[in-house]
């Protein structure tokens, strides 16, 4: 059964951090993988505290990279859930950088990802 827009989408979730050497390739820039992973994480923190249960990453669609982020940078997730399927959500995640000397804030990256609620054994279960 395909996901259900929800009429008033759920609560945004924030999830922060600053970009590090580590996190970029030799011209500075964050590695897309990096984004995906950081997304993936606030994904999933947005559906667990829609489902107040522990959640899977079944599907990622959409990603779109905007604009390079670059060392230094601070980067916001903010993700909310969007729609509701019986055993999965739609969760829509937009990052977010800012520069840490003008406070200048603009959009990145954004996708939407497809988690799915589990019980204690891994299986799914009704999202409630």
């Amino acid at each position: 059964m395909p996901a259900t827009p929800l009429a008033e989408p759920g609560p945004v979730s924030h999830l922060a951090r600053i970009v590090q050497p580590a996190d970029a390739n030799s011209q500075g820039d964050m590695h897309g993988g990096v984004a995906l992973h950081f997304m993936d994480e606030a994904a999933g923190m947005a559906a667990m505290r829609y489902t107040h249960g522990n959640v899977v990453t079944a599907h990622v669609d959409a990603l779109d990279f905007h604009l390079p982020v670059h060392i230094g940078m601070f980067l916001e997730a903010h993700a909310r859930v969007v729609a509701v399927g019986r055993t999965s959500m739609v969760v829509e995640v937009v990052l977010e950088q800012e520069d840490r000397f003008t406070g200048e804030r603009t959009m990145t990256t954004s996708g939407r990802f497809v988690m799915v609620a589990v019980d204690e054994h891994g299986k799914p279960r009704p999202v409630s």
